[in-house]
């Protein structure tokens, strides 16, 4: 018998909303489906999506905007899914992979989120409503969100006026450096001749204009309730036409491009960061993702340590990451480079000395065993990289600093002659975007270049 869930489908007359709704019942399969339209903004929304009672016996629910079209089934994993809440990536028009617009969520935790109370003056709420009640829900239940790419399309062929809404509250949630930095990488990659990119940074604009840095978020709400007018104003300004009504042949003329073109990523294609710990590994996994580029850190997840220990290096969390971080891959590179053979790879160094005393103080303060501050899981992880990388379990200089020298000269010595496919880089030395952006082809970042000290601010809010 199927998992029994229910659909809640949020829109504002998107231009895909009833193909969106199609797709999302066939690749869904919910028994249940609750349509919330036209109800702005999306504070007001949430409050009537929290009003919705549920069946005794839904299991999850899914959350999703009309922007987002399904291309794919997400039963089977739905069927096999225990996690409390999986916030899912999707191919953004704007900014390439993101995790938004489709939420799969236990029932447990929709219940939690009810109980959340929130108001205009709180600014994450304003912008991102859903977000700061769910993150609440979850702290509560001190539970985290997982991850999970699928065959999604955000923000294609929408109407104009509503890209106006959208980049303009996406500006506004880009205040802070790392978004800010993330926004203007995607922006050096639009195609002005696409219109879409056109009322795009027009919103982008408007919005720094009309709302600079230090506004209330009750101001903030009054602007972002007043943009459907603004929006239609700015683009018959512009002097271009509205799209017309949406056809389903233009969709399925999409989703089969999109499959033939690999635009939802190449599987042989990913990135391994193969520098050691604490030579700014948090910190290049950082800028990657600023670049668009969805690299995971040191994952701990049960299947990755199952992986590990039976030497399969063709990690399944790669389904969903463009790829790994840290000493996880650090001694794989040849098995790596086989299976991923269009993969780039890149090597953080850091002055010995420096990199050995910051070495010491990272062990000390993380045991391989007893440490109440994670799972077993993690602490198997941290036993087994220790060993598998360093050779040792507690610091040793000795062992350390003959480690360090030989990681770098096998890893320099596989890749001579593939300076196109080994990257060298000293984070700590101030190296950044100048060598990291001509590596990825990428447009170099006015920006600074992250610098990351805590696992915690590698979690993202979207």
């Amino acid at each position: 018998m199927m998992k029994k869930v229910e659909l809640v489908f949020r829109t504002i007359g998107e231009r895909t909303s009833d193909i969106a709704l199609e797709f999302a019942r066939t690749n869904i399969q919910p028994w249940k489906i609750h349509v919330i339209k036209d109800i702005k903004p999306f504070t007001r929304a949430m409050e009537e999506i929290m009003k919705i009672e549920y069946d005794p016996e839904t299991e999850f629910v899914v959350f999703m905007d009309a922007d987002c079209l399904i291309f794919e089934d997400l039963r089977p994993f739905i069927e096999e899914n225990e996690l409390a809440y999986v916030d899912c990536y999707v191919l953004d028009k704007f900014r390439g992979y993101v995790h938004m617009g489709v939420h799969i969520t236990r029932r447990d935790v929709v219940e939690e989120m009810k109980k959340v109370s929130l108001s205009n003056e709180n600014l994450l709420y304003v912008l991102k409503p859903e977000t700061a009640i769910r993150n609440i829900a979850l702290n509560n239940m001190k539970l985290k969100k997982k991850y999970k790419r699928f065959k999604i399309l955000h923000d294609f062929h929408q109407y104009y006026e509503h890209v106006f809404i959208k980049c303009a509250i996406r500006e506004l949630r880009s205040r802070e450096d790392y978004p800010k930095a993330k926004l203007q990488s995607a922006i050096d990659n639009w195609k002005f001749k696409d219109k879409d990119f056109v009322v795009a940074i027009e919103a982008i604009n408007y919005t720094r204009k009309m709302i600079p840095h230090g506004e209330s978020s009750v101001d903030i709400a009054k602007f972002i309730e007043s943009l459907p007018n603004v929006a239609q104003s700015v683009v018959q300004d512009l002097g271009i036409e509205e799209k017309q009504y949406l056809k389903m042949e233009v969709v399925q003329d999409l989703k089969a491009a999109s499959n033939i073109l690999g635009v939802f990523g190449d599987d042989s294609k990913k990135v391994f960061c193969l520098g050691l710990s604490r030579t700014s590994t948090k910190s290049l996994t950082k800028a990657l993702n600023i670049l668009g580029i969805n690299v995971i850190h040191y994952p701990v997840d049960k299947v990755t340590h199952y992986e590990l220990i039976h030497g399969n290096y063709n990690f399944t969390i790669l389904q969903d990451y463009d790829g790994i971080s840290d000493i996880t891959i650090a001694p794989y590179y040849r098995e790596l480079d086989e299976l991923f053979p269009n993969s780039k790879f890149i090597l953080t160094i850091r002055e010995k000395e420096k990199w050995l005393e910051s070495l010491k103080r990272h062990w000390e303060d993380r045991p391989p065993y007893d440490d109440p501050n994670q799972t077993e899981t993690h602490l198997k992880i941290r036993r087994f990289l220790r060993a598998s990388v360093y050779g040792v379990l507690t610091f040793n200089k000795q062992r350390l600093s003959n480690v360090y020298d030989l990681h770098h000269k096998n890893v320099m010595d596989y890749f001579k002659d593939r300076s196109e496919d080994l990257l060298i880089i000293d984070i700590t030395k101030g190296e950044g975007w100048e060598k990291l952006c001509p590596f990825f082809k990428k447009p170099k970042l006015a920006s600074a270049f992250p610098h990351v000290t805590d696992e915690e601010e590698l979690i993202e809010l979207l």
